[in-house]
């Protein structure tokens, strides 16, 4: 399952805190970040945060957290979780918690 969201006003860094400390309460193993800046042609940079999910139990990847982060301020996420490995009750409430939490910087289209 992939969800994606588009943010405006939110820092990528924090952006991944809050996924890492959201999927941590569903019994997700957050492994550690990569963080990249890239420089842009204008002088500004452009930030890039991946993040790899494990299962507690047997410690098997089951998903990815890929962020993005633009001078312009916009910032897009797409979350890939597996729920072959992961309940479906967990995938629900990390979704419900992101929309709570991040839901006012939301960009809908």
């Amino acid at each position: 399952m992939q969800i994606t969201k588009t943010y405006m006003g939110i820092n990528p860094e924090m952006l991944h805190n809050e996924i890492r400390d959201l999927v941590q309460k569903q019994g997700i193993i957050a492994g550690e970040a990569k963080l990249q800046t890239y420089p842009l042609p204008s002088g500004a940079t452009q930030s890039r945060v991946t993040l790899v999910f494990k299962t507690q139990a047997k410690q098997k990847e089951c998903g990815s957290a890929h962020i993005i982060g633009s001078p312009g301020g916009e910032t897009k996420m797409l979350l890939d979780l597996d729920e072959t490995l992961l309940p479906k009750e967990s995938i629900s409430t990390l979704q419900e918690n992101l929309d709570f939490i991040l839901g006012s910087y939301e960009i809908k289209w």
